[in-house]
């Protein structure tokens, strides 16, 4: 009978490669061709905390605000739209292409101190700002502590 040695890490580099498989195969170089006909794209998003409110940024480069559509539906915010390339151009016109075009759709699940009620959306110079407001009752407060008498 062989002795194997114990390693703590090996199932974590399991999952380190089984992760690093998944991402090289979502994200691997593609055909001119594809991006023009993929028909789907993922906006890049920063997601920050201010003061009383959550903060989504999408860039959404050369769409109009017709083309884009913001719901909230039982906690999840859900962007959709989609970049169409330009009807003049043909197809055999370009050179190169690496911008990509088509539909997209990116969904977020909202905390619970969100007050969907509120939420507000503003798009300018190809970036989609949404701010959600943080309810009252969910900001920290400071209670006072009384000293009673001996």
């Amino acid at each position: 009978m062989a002795m194997v040695r114990f390693d703590p890490f090996r199932d974590l580099a399991v999952l380190q490669d089984r992760m690093n498989r998944l991402f090289n195969d979502s994200y691997s170089p593609r055909r001119e061709d594809d991006l023009m006909n993929r028909g789907s794209w993922t906006p890049a998003v920063d997601i920050y905390e201010i003061e009383g409110a959550l903060v989504l940024k999408a860039e959404l480069p050369d769409m109009r605000r017709d083309d884009i559509d913001i719901s909230v539906e039982n906690g999840t915010l859900t962007i959709r739209g989609e970049r169409k390339l330009d009807g003049e151009l043909k197809q055999e016109n370009f050179h190169r292409v690496e911008r990509a075009y088509g539909s997209f759709e990116r969904s977020f699940s909202l905390p619970n101190t969100v007050d969907a009620v509120r939420i507000g959306a503003e798009y300018k110079d190809g970036v989609l700002t949404v701010t959600l407001p943080v309810r009252e009752e969910a900001k920290p407060r400071t209670i006072k502590i009384e000293v009673a008498a001996a």
